[in-house]
């Protein structure tokens, strides 16, 4: 976002006035004070360069010669809702300037219009665009400040993604953070954010398991007015929300299928509709996902867009689970019992050496997160300074996690006959498995089954019957 003092540039200024001289002027007072600025001469123009540069701000004269000064107000809101448009108005034109601020005009200067006013007015436009925006993500930003502040660790392994992880904040690549859940991935995310160029703007997360399929575009891309029931105003996206900075796709894999083309089109274009909208919204965000799951098997099934895969594969940052970098537990552990023992105002307890054997032999299937949970009930059940193995309350026998792994399961299948044989008693038999599972998932809910697995539903009939899987479902 624009801003007169020495920090990055990243909002536009459109400024529309049709005297050249004039806005020659303007244009050179806002350069000087480090705005960038887009011009037009008309509301024609100004619509043209809104719709294509998406500026932080619209400084516009109410008298132009195609149009008016209100329909580039309608324009902005149109566009952005936030927008703040400032008026430049000839003096005593009370009546325009009234209806113009009750149409969302945020403020007005007098011709002839004076260099440090038009500056003190713009700064404090974009500084109150700004506030909006943080409140926006207050509500984040405090759940960040719950989690641990740093990325701990010493081991190889960790070291390693952290290299990664500053190459990549040098340009604005998509990078996609893969790694069990509890790693840490969102941490990762938000460092990526503090590294890169976009620092100063917002950061946006979103995780795609946590919100319902139906409301999903909404949260992401904003809706319009009557777009549905209960839009009774119209609402910014995330991705919006994220414009001059980052937004991380949390949990990418549960993205939808539906909704992949558009989250594509977002990446590849940077442009997308919202919901009931009928003009384009263009952004600037960089894209951080990140995944728990296999997306080349979900893409070999179908349920994840091939394009969409590579599109967010393109730099990949491996975030270690927590049994591979064992020997980071007792500084990770040390850092949560003082922020867990700061926040209870409590004195910082210590970990006897049976329980610090036993968080080290721990396989930690949860991985970071459990190992916080682990500790932040064990601070409030210690009555001392010691927290004893019994405080910890983790199972005596050692789950089964990693690498570990059973019989090939090759050996386990029919690969007599034929090669055609094989494949077709092979095939048959995810079909089945995969049919069989979805329709359980949605209480034989066949529409449901069918975009789950991304095939039609009078295709999943079909299946159905052919395989002899015909339930007390609706599938009739």
């Amino acid at each position: 976002m624009a801003e007169s003092t020495g920090s990055t540039v990243r909002g536009d200024i459109l400024l529309v006035e049709d005297r050249d001289s004039l806005r020659q002027m303007l244009r050179l007072a806002l350069e000087v004070a480090g705005h960038r600025v887009l011009e037009a001469s008309d509301e024609p123009d100004a619509v043209r360069m809104l719709q294509r540069h998406r500026p932080a701000l619209v400084l516009t004269d109410l008298k132009l010669p195609k149009g008016d000064g209100f329909g580039v107000l309608r324009a902005a809101k149109a566009c952005d809702p936030q927008m703040p448009v400032v008026l430049l108005t000839a003096y005593g034109a009370v009546p325009d300037v009234v209806r113009a601020m009750r149409e969302g005009a945020l403020d007005f200067l007098a011709k002839p219009v004076d260099p440090d006013h038009l500056r003190l007015i713009v700064g404090r436009a974009l500084a109150e665009r700004r506030l909006a925006t943080e409140n926006l993500l207050l509500k984040e930003e405090l759940g960040r400040l719950r989690g641990v502040p740093d990325i701990i660790g010493e081991h190889v392994a960790i070291r390693e993604a952290l290299t990664s992880l500053r190459r990549a904040a040098g340009s604005d690549t998509t990078v996609l953070l893969t790694g069990e859940s509890g790693t840490g991935k969102e941490l990762f995310a938000r460092a990526l954010h503090a590294l890169s160029e976009r620092r100063d703007g917002p950061f946006v997360a979103v995780n795609c398991a946590a919100i319902p399929g139906p409301l999903l575009e909404s949260e992401l891309f904003g809706h319009e007015r009557g777009a549905f029931t209960g839009a009774v105003t119209r609402r910014p996206g995330r991705f919006e929300i994220a414009h001059g900075g980052t937004i991380f796709l949390d949990e990418i894999g549960e993205l939808p299928v539906a909704l992949q083309p558009k989250v594509l089109r977002a990446l590849q274009e940077q442009t997308f509709d919202r919901l009931g909208g009928t003009s384009p919204i263009q952004v600037d965000v960089r894209v951080v996902a990140a995944t728990n799951r296999d997306l080349r098997a979900m893409m070999a099934a179908g349920t994840f867009r091939e394009d969409l895969f590579f599109r967010l594969d393109v730099f990949r940052v491996r975030v270690p689970a927590l049994r591979d970098r064992a020997s980071d537990i007792p500084l990770l552990a040390e850092g949560i019992l003082r922020r867990t023992a700061g926040e209870l105002n409590k004195p910082v307890p210590t970990l006897s050496p049976a329980s610090r054997e036993r968080l080290l032999a721990y396989p930690w299937p949860g991985n970071v997160r459990e190992l916080e949970n682990c500790l932040e009930r064990a601070v409030i059940l210690a009555e001392g300074s010691i927290i004893e193995p019994a405080h910890l309350n983790l199972p005596t026998v050692p789950l089964k996690v990693g690498p570990s792994a059973p019989a090939d399961p090759w050996e386990q299948i029919d690969l007599g006959g034929t090669l055609d044989d094989a494949t077709r008693r092979i095939v048959l038999e995810v079909e089945r498995r995969k049919i069989t599972k979805a329709l359980q998932e949605t209480g034989d809910d066949t529409l449901r089954a069918a975009e789950i697995l991304g095939m039609a539903p009078r295709l999943l009939v079909k299946k159905i019957r052919t395989l002899g899987l015909m339930r007390s479902s609706r599938a009739t």
